[in-house]
């Protein structure tokens, strides 16, 4: 395994284009964190696409029925913060409803700075950049790529 700074707080996401290593930041979203966990650690993320790929926008994933309406069943109430939406920013898809996010996440392929303060922002990719570019791109894509495994480096 991997030597990660914090690995409790790092997530890893399996992927069949490569690892996708994400360094969650629970100081700034405690609540997201908690919940991206919790659906990691009981295998929830497991085998689900990256169903929205939209190229030098963002990618996401986590909706258990691979169409974007799904989610775990339990919302979070919104953690909005000063973090930037970067090239690699982690953050949650939600409704128009501010505390409706529950599964689903995003990953920024570029700026994305007309989020900040909309979306909570809960951690940054700090390793598989490459991967996360390789996804294949559509709404959904064609043969989308899919999460194998997502686990917590402190548990691998």
């Amino acid at each position: 395994m991997a030597d990660y700074q914090n690995p409790e707080d790092t997530l890893i996401l399996e992927t069949s284009k490569g690892d996708i290593v994400i360094e969650m930041n629970a100081e700034v979203a405690p609540l997201h964190v908690a919940q991206i966990k919790k659906l990691a650690k009981s295998g929830f993320y497991d085998g689900i696409i990256f169903h929205r790929v939209i190229d030098g926008f963002m990618a996401q994933t986590g909706c258990p029925d691979g169409t974007g309406m799904g989610g775990s069943g339990e919302n979070i109430k919104a953690e909005f913060s000063k973090e930037k939406h970067v090239r690699g920013a982690c953050s949650m898809a939600r409704s128009q409803m501010p505390d409706s996010a529950s599964s689903q996440f995003f990953i920024c392929l570029d700026a994305a700075t007309f989020l900040d303060g909309q979306y909570s922002y809960w951690g940054k990719v700090i390793d598989g950049m490459d991967n996360v570019d390789a996804l294949a791109k559509g709404e959904p894509p064609r043969n989308p790529d899919v999460i194998n495994k997502a686990y917590i480096a402190s548990d691998a």
